[in-house]
């Protein structure tokens, strides 16, 4: 959102410095305002990846444009989440693997990008740093040409087919390896960093925990 503000104002600056007459330059800026708007709104929101818990599927400092109709409309698809849509709207559900921004449930206010990784329904678990999704240890392959000192880089392909990179630190010894069983509610989705060990994400009760269909933003399509 602070992204959108800060290409807007530079759009209207822009404007200012070169028109020739200022009612024409409010005129153009009204319009253009409403054009971005409805844009960020309906179709795609640009976000900057702050930290690195999605290493090494995005990167500090990353920006991507995130599809705001992907999964339908809900209350977090409006600027500031205002409270005009109840639930969700034309909605579509996501897929697992997707890379997905949310609302943190802690506060339904911030902004966070992780991989959808338990539908309604699953069951999810980490063990000695290994996943599991129904009972089932998720299949995984070294990734050699991404190897390093302290941590090893995975080609993990979830149920679905789908796969992607994942990044561990060597040993499993964080409580991040070894979790309780996470039977994801209905209507609520189960999220993971791909950089496993670096991560506040769904196996964090207390802060971000299930996401609720709600607060799905949009899915992350360009870097």
């Amino acid at each position: 959102m602070q992204l959108s503000i800060i290409l807007l104002l530079l759009l209207v600056l822009y404007i200012i410095l070169t028109s020739e007459s200022k009612r024409e330059a409010v005129k153009v800026i009204v319009y253009a305002g409403a054009i971005a708007l409805f844009i960020r709104t309906f179709f795609f929101q640009p976000f900057t990846i702050p930290s690195g818990s999605m290493i090494p599927t995005l990167l500090i400092g990353d920006f991507i444009f995130v599809s705001q109709y992907k999964y339908g409309y809900s209350k977090h698809s409006l600027p500031f989440s205002l409270p005009v849509i109840n639930g969700r709207i034309f909605w579509k559900y996501p897929k697992r693997g997707d890379v997905v921004v949310f609302k943190t449930p802690n506060d339904n206010k911030t902004d966070y990008v992780k991989t959808l990784i338990g539908l309604p329904g699953d069951k999810i678990q980490v063990k000695d740093g290994r996943l599991y999704i129904n009972n089932t240890i998720v299949k995984r392959n070294n990734n050699f040409e991404y190897n390093f000192l302290s941590e090893l880089d995975y080609i993990e392909t979830l149920p679905n087919g789908k796969k992607h990179i994942i990044r561990e630190l060597k040993g499993d010894n964080s409580s991040s390896d070894n979790t309780i069983i996470y039977t994801v509610p209905e209507n609520n989705f189960f999220l993971m960093g791909d950089n496993r060990d670096n991560s506040i994400d769904s196996r964090v009760l207390n802060y971000v925990g299930f996401v609720p269909f709600e607060n799905l933003v949009g899915k992350a399509e360009i870097i």
